[in-house]
């Protein structure tokens, strides 16, 4: 018995079916029983769920609590219902902002869902037959063919010139030539040369192969279940909003709980007096604003990013790109071109090898390449004005150099006519092409790998030939070898026979080369401190080229494959991943890996990649970049980031703006909390001491809200910092008050807290004696006014000049709304009623006139004194700016 029978033997019984005539009608409906041919999707939250995500955060659960207490206190104390009203209208803002983050949310299974093939062509009892795939089971005979999709994952008994595209499992640009003869298994999904899976496409050739694996069995199935499994990581923003909330509600309930008890037990104060000061002190500790203007500042980013080619998915995600210091990039179709190119040739005899770039070519080259064209079946046409191509990849790179040069076969062919043709096959792995001349002689044409050329050739020249194709393989490039051979007459030989002594005509060297502007892209980023790392499924060899060339590998740097990667543990991988720089032929299993060990080192991971084997690491990465031309639906719905240009380069650009959107964002949190603390405080010092609150609830919402809300808005606007990218990004654990924030933030604050006393103890105690109504409405207006114009020494991390606080006119228009609609409150009696406002004579409102502009000429004193203490030390003003 042949090996090739008792392979057929081995796999009948290991599936038991009959390979000639396929399962019966009986053991399908059987096998049916254990599962279909689908992939299972996990279960989404319920809209209930989703709702309570978005309030279980401490700063919506503190507005909650408010809502609460303000209803009791209005139905049972007569309250009224304004808190209420405002309080609980912020509430469902903020969860209808999470809610439309999320509307574009998980849709990867549904896109992997659709590369399902709906119908097969099948042999089942003996007869051919077309089903669902759905229905496929383990065991079934199905035909392929080209242009049709493997439907399952499957073992080869018959393959004919057999090419099947599997990029979108291992990123090989390349169709992948199959064969069914036995061989062990690979390790590597690529290498797998016998053996075709679910999601792949046929792009020629015919072949026949027995189910072993449906649904979620199969390797597409696989990658299915990973995407289940991966969950979204917290944004480096949420984590420190989240930590900023919990600061401040830590504060307030802490003043909250001291205030009950000197209230009640002490000062012998009502319970519904004690809980309408929680109120207060909840409305006190929010920054109700913050959410919506961290969202507008995001969505701004949105905006911007769109208009360089950057479609972001999850709006949060426009932070996050700011703060990446890995970018784990696939190699095909995002740092290269995804298509092969002739780059070297080499004609024979000639001293060296001839780049493309080179202006002009020699006639030895020009007849070599109309020799490479002449055998060659791809096809290059311009249709409505894009090139459409057919054919072989290999043949594809010749066709376009011939274009190039505006030559194309069918001019060649006018002079030199195909009579004959010996295909292509991975077997003796040579094409071979019979013409006849205008002359009357037949020309001979052979190309392929250099070993299974038959060359007649002295030894000098050929170790020239092997010197040459050495060095286009140390560049791992694609070797092509030429020969050809005449004939004076039609030779009475058949095709096949004629392949020997052949003239060697030269070499050309080909690979898919990186994208223009890969280079420069991973350069600046180096410089803004980002590292790049490339994963790919292609050859290590053609991977540490494109990554020498890009300049992501550097001299010291280790490259790695999939199969070394696994012999590592967790602990090692940790230990080594700083310096490996190239990882090749990996799986989806080792690219999660890789993003998880650098994220477990504190690095904030962006993952590009285009193929189903890069979506369950886009998703597990900080941000998923996917390709918007090359990339399959399934890596775009993995992502948080779609380049419609599919260029490196817009990746960096993400992260200036990135960066500028945070910068903006660390503004709006300066601005907004710095009163947040002084309200606090101010409340807790007054009650503690028996003055009662100094400000009423309604009094606190119409100044967060209004008063510093409206300008906050249009800090989204600010325009980036100097030098942004000449600085490292900021690391995931690097607190929201770092770099300076946290002490201006207590400057501030502090400043507030005593003028406000201040200004409330004139209004109450010496202006108007015993009235504390006065004192009221001289710390609101004193407060509100205050606090929206100091936004312009938070705008701008530098000194403060004329330029800089004119040149963002929004947020000039938003600060004059806002202060309008704070100075109406005392011009308008049913305004001046609800907000507990009352008049003031000139005097008073001459002392609130200047009160406003101590708080700006504070910070600004301050922002100068650091700006000189760490020069002092060293540091530019570049440097020290955030």
């Amino acid at each position: 018995m042949t090996n090739a029978m008792k392979d057929r033997r081995q796999l009948e019984a290991a599936f038991e079916t009959q390979l000639e005539t396929g399962l019966t009608a009986a053991m399908v409906k059987q096998r049916q029983a254990a599962g279909r041919n689908v992939l299972q999707e996990e279960k989404p939250p319920t809209i209930w769920q989703k709702i309570w995500r978005h309030l279980s955060d401490v700063a919506s659960l503190v507005l909650l609590f408010a809502v609460l207490l303000s209803t009791y206190l209005a139905i049972w104390a007569n309250g009224g219902w304004t808190k209420t009203v405002v309080i609980g209208s912020i509430l469902i803002i903020n969860v209808l902002i999470g809610m439309y983050q999320e509307h574009s949310a998980e849709k990867s299974l549904s896109a992997l869902k659709k590369m399902n093939v709906h119908e097969v062509t099948v042999i089942r009892a003996g007869q051919t037959q077309v089903v669902d795939a759905a229905e496929l089971v383990v065991g079934d005979i199905v035909k392929l063919t080209g242009g049709s999709q493997v439907p399952a994952d499957g073992r080869l008994v018959e393959a004919t010139d057999l090419r099947i595209d599997e990029a979108v499992l291992t990123g090989e640009s390349e169709p992948v030539k199959k064969t069914a003869e036995t061989m062990p298994q690979a390790s590597e999904l690529g290498d797998r040369q016998n053996e075709v899976f679910s999601g792949t496409g046929v792009t020629q050739g015919t072949g026949t192969m027995v189910v072993t694996a449906i649904g979620m069995a199969t390797e597409l199935g696989s990658i299915a279940g990973m995407l289940n499994a991966t969950k979204v990581r917290t944004t480096p923003l949420q984590k420190r909003l989240n930590q900023l909330s919990a600061r401040l509600t830590a504060v307030a309930v802490t003043g909250g709980v001291i205030i009950a008890i000197l209230g009640v037990f002490f000062q012998g104060e009502p319970l519904a007096d004690a809980m309408m000061i929680g109120v207060s002190l909840a409305v006190a500790a929010v920054p109700e604003t913050l959410p919506i203007i961290v969202t507008i500042s995001l969505s701004h980013g949105v905006g911007v990013m769109a208009k360089q080619n950057a479609i972001m998915r999850r709006v949060d995600a426009v932070e996050t790109i700011g703060g990446v210091n890995v970018i784990a990039s696939d190699k095909t179709g995002t740092l290269t071109q995804n298509q092969m190119t002739v780059t070297q040739i080499w004609a024979a005899g000639a001293p060296n090898a001839e780049s493309i770039s080179q202006s002009a070519q020699t006639p030895a080259a020009d007849r070599l390449m109309r020799l490479a064209g002449l055998a060659t079946n791809a096809t290059r046409e311009q249709v409505n004005h894009e090139w459409v191509e057919v054919g072989d990849s290999t043949e594809l790179a010749i066709v376009r150099w011939l274009g190039q040069q505006g030559q194309t076969r069918a001019q060649f062919e006018q002079t030199a006519v195909r009579v004959a043709e010996d295909p292509f096959n991975s077997a003796k792995k040579t094409m071979a092409t019979l013409h006849q001349l205008q002359d009357g002689r037949y020309l001979l044409i052979v190309k392929g790998a250099i070993d299974h050329l038959s060359l007649a050739q002295t030894e000098p020249v050929k170790a020239q030939m092997q010197q040459i194709h050495d060095q286009f393989a140390r560049k791992a490039l694609r070797v092509i070898a030429v020969g050809y051979r005449l004939f004076d007459q039609q030779p009475a030989e058949t095709i096949e026979n004629l392949q020997r002594e052949l003239t060697f005509a030269g070499l050309i060297g080909m690979i898919d080369p990186p994208r223009p502007t890969a280079i420069a892209a991973v350069k600046q980023a180096e410089e803004a401190g980002i590292r790049t790392v490339m994963i790919t499924g292609d050859h290590l060899e053609t991977a540490k080229a494109i990554a020498t060339q890009i300049g992501s590998l550097r001299p010291n740097d280790q490259v790695m494959t999939g199969a070394q990667l696994r012999d590592l543990t967790d602990d090692d991988l940790a230990q080594r991943i700083s310096r490996i720089s190239v990882y090749a032929r990996v799986s989806p299993e080792d690219k999660i890996r890789i993003v998880k060990a650098w994220q477990k080192q504190g690095a904030t991971v962006a993952m590009t990649g285009d193929g189903v084997n890069d979506a369950p690491a886009l998703k597990a990465a900080d941000v998923g970049v996917a390709m918007g031309i090359t990339g399959t639906e399934v890596s775009k719905n993995a992502s948080d980031m779609i380049l419609t240009d599919d260029n490196f380069e817009t990746i960096v650009k993400a992260v200036a703006t990135g960066r500028a959107v945070y910068q903006n964002i660390l503004k709006a949190v300066e601005f907004l909390i710095g009163v947040n603390f002084a309200q606090i405080f101010l409340m807790i010092f007054t009650v503690a001491i028996g003055w009662g609150a100094p400000l009423i609830a309604e009094q606190l919402l119409l100044i967060n809200v209004l008063a510093d809300g409206i300008p906050g808005f249009y800090l989204s606007r600010e325009q980036a910092e100097a030098n942004i990218m000449k600085r490292p990004p900021i690391s995931r654990q690097t607190s929201i008050f770092a770099d300076g924030l946290g002490q201006r933030v207590a400057v501030r604050t502090s400043t507030f807290i005593i003028l406000t006393l201040t200004v409330y103890g004139l209004g109450r105690f010496v202006l108007t004696p015993n009235q504390p109504a006065m004192g009221m409405t001289m710390l609101f207006f004193t407060l509100a006014i205050g606090s929206m114009i100091d936004i312009y020494p938070i705008k701008q991390r530098g000194p403060l000049t004329w330029q800089g606080m004119t040149r963002n006119r929004s947020l000039n228009l938003g600060v004059g709304i806002a202060m309008l609609m704070v100075l109406s409150v005392a011009l308008i009696p049913v305004l001046s009623n609800a907000f507990a406002v009352i008049s003031m004579p000139l005097n008073n409102w001459l002392i609130v006139a200047v009160s406003v502009f101590i708080p700006s000429f504070v910070l600004e004193v301050n922002k100068r004194w650091q700006h000189r203490r760490r020069n002092e030390t060293g540091l530019t003003v570049d440097e020290e700016i955030e």
